[in-house]
């Protein structure tokens, strides 16, 4: 009961240490180091230290001298439940109030750190229980389980072979507003007909149509290969 009842009092920046720390652990309980952490989240080493150490107390992650932090238990839970919250704003933003794909992430960024239970479940049903955020991204559960797709990198793929875009790794809106502006979008059929040997940049046929494409481009679309 005592770590259930920190999650109320655990502030914006304690939450955004959490996710972060949970996103670099893979998803996972793995050790995170300081320096890793402090330059994801662009501050110094003995910040994440001193953050570090509020967070142990409340039982949110481990932390080891000179090592690093992992999330507890209770820590990847709370990960999890911000998440949900983070991608279940962003599908509400996109298919209820008309927001585009690039314009989410800022403002979910606010409202992952609302507390009420009642409304996020309530916007998950309104909703009907959506998989996947407006980028392709596994939505948790209630109870913290999600649906990865196998999924691999448009630049990964072999010449030849043809998927489905689910997912993009880079959510910047300037990345968004490119695939925008060239009809690139999840659900989208991609076949990779040319890799060029100089750049790695690809030549690929996608709905109909032929497109030239970057390496940066490829190494930030996610596909899931057709069977």
């Amino acid at each position: 009961m005592y770590f259930w009842e920190n999650y109320f009092f655990v502030t914006r920046s304690e939450e955004n240490y959490i996710k972060t720390i949970f996103h670099l652990g893979d998803n996972s309980s793995d050790l995170v180091s300081t320096n890793a952490i402090a330059e994801q989240m662009d501050t110094k080493p003995s910040s994440v230290t001193d953050m570090a150490k509020k967070l142990a107390e409340k039982g949110f992650v481990n932390y080891k001298k000179y090592q690093g932090v992992s999330l507890t238990d209770f820590g990847i839970n709370t990960a999890l439940s911000i998440i949900r919250k983070h991608r279940l704003w962003e599908v509400f933003l996109v298919e209820k109030l008309d927001f585009s794909w690039d314009e989410v992430h800022e403002v979910a960024e606010q409202l992952e750190h609302i507390k009420s239970e009642k409304l996020i479940d309530s916007i998950d049903a309104l909703l009907d229980f959506p998989k996947y955020d407006p980028h392709g991204d596994p939505i948790p559960s209630k109870d913290g389980k999600f649906m990865e797709r196998h999924k691999q990198l448009l630049s990964d793929m072999a010449l030849k072979t043809e998927g489905v875009c689910v997912g993009v790794k880079d959510t910047s809106a300037a990345f968004l507003k490119f695939l925008d502006k060239n009809r690139i979008a999840l659900g989208n059929t991609i076949k990779v007909l040319e890799k060029e040997d100089f750049d790695q940049s690809l030549h690929i046929q996608m709905e109909g149509k032929e497109l030239h494409i970057s390496h940066q481009i490829a190494s930030n679309l996610y596909i899931k290969k057709n069977d």
